[in-house]
């Protein structure tokens, strides 16, 4: 596994890899971190987590005392305490613990958004604790469509939407259940509507609902999609839903107006930040709403008038977030 790996990698990415590797093999007790990294490390050493993970007391310490050292968290969002609701349990609790730890250590604090930015501090602000930090918006690599790949049996020569991420109660995926439901009241064809994700938590209701779709209706569940299947489904789509409740950043709306594919999302603020004008923003608890913009686009190509698509989108750069991290670090 590790060698076929490697053989995807260019030169200089397994020169880092068998870098990391050699670094890797140093370990030490629980409380022998510290001293570890002050031997191991060189004076100015930056620690840089992107994860959430790894944020615990004895780690973000044992950074901060490599001489001359700083000390970078990239944040993605402050959903499991704003939205507790959504998580996992015990999830609120130990993001909590870990933000709070971030804000006594950290030297910066990276955001992929503005919205994120305010959240933070919103957040801090409570704690009385605050830390320098800059936006840096996430790279989008959008991947060449491919339809080829995509499965066979799939109806995409009718009008269909695609809606992507894991299926959890923060997308919402309840909420164009209703819409298709309500569609499929009124008479008349029904579009289709491709799921794309695999199946998250705290969601038993919309698993049961997709557990009872008939195999060959307007409703189906794709969940092992490759990236160049994905982007061609996404491309022949007469738009991306995006009805989510609460987002940190939101890739499927960007890769998809970068395939110059029409979105619908909720009316959240990093949407706007983001994608400005592009998508139709909708009220995310809204299903009338929903439901009569995807009959207009199903009746009348999104892509002809024009709605939610921009040609020639740019989304963010990869260059452009390195910049701004590599500057700040």
């Amino acid at each position: 596994m590790i060698a076929g790996l490697g053989r995807r990698l260019t030169p200089m990415q397994r020169r880092a890899d068998a870098d990391l590797r050699r670094l890797g093999f140093a370990h030490s007790s629980r409380i022998g971190l510290r001293w570890m990294l002050r031997r191991l490390m060189p004076e100015g050493t930056a620690y840089l987590n992107i994860g959430h993970s790894n944020l615990s007391r004895r780690v973000l310490r044992a950074a901060r005392d490599i001489p001359g050292g700083r000390i970078a968290v990239f944040i993605h969002d402050t959903i499991p305490l704003d939205f507790p609701e959504f998580q996992r349990e015990g999830t609120p609790a130990r993001f909590r613990h870990a933000l709070r730890r971030v804000g006594r250590y950290a030297d910066l604090l990276i955001f992929n958004s503005a919205r994120t930015e305010g959240d933070v501090r919103r957040v801090m602000a409570r704690w009385n604790l605050r830390a320098e930090g800059v936006v840096a918006h996430l790279g989008v690599d959008v991947p060449r469509p491919d339809p080829a790949a995509l499965p066979a049996g799939l109806p995409t020569d009718a009008p269909y939407y695609v809606v992507t991420g894991t299926i959890e109660p923060r997308k919402n995926i309840r909420l164009l259940l209703d819409v298709w439901d309500d569609l499929a009241a009124a008479g008349g064809p029904v579009p289709g509507l491709m799921i794309c994700g695999a199946r998250g938590w705290r969601n038993e209701d919309v698993f049961a609902r997709l557990d009872a779709l008939p195999p060959d209706g307007p409703v189906r569940e794709c969940p092992d999609l490759g990236d160049p299947a994905l982007a061609a489904l996404i491309r022949g789509a007469r738009a991306l839903l995006q009805p989510s409740l609460a987002e940190g950043f939101g890739l499927p709306p960007v890769e998809a107006a970068a395939l110059e594919t029409p979105v619908v999302c909720s009316d959240l603020p990093v949407f706007h930040e983001i994608l400005g004008d592009i998508p139709v923003y909708l009220n995310p608890q809204d299903r009338v709403s929903w439901a009569a913009e995807i009959k207009a686009l199903t009746e009348k190509d999104g892509r002809e008038t024009g709605n939610g698509v921009r040609r020639g989108y740019v989304p963010p750069s990869w260059q452009d977030h390195f910049n701004i991290v590599l500057r700040m670090t």
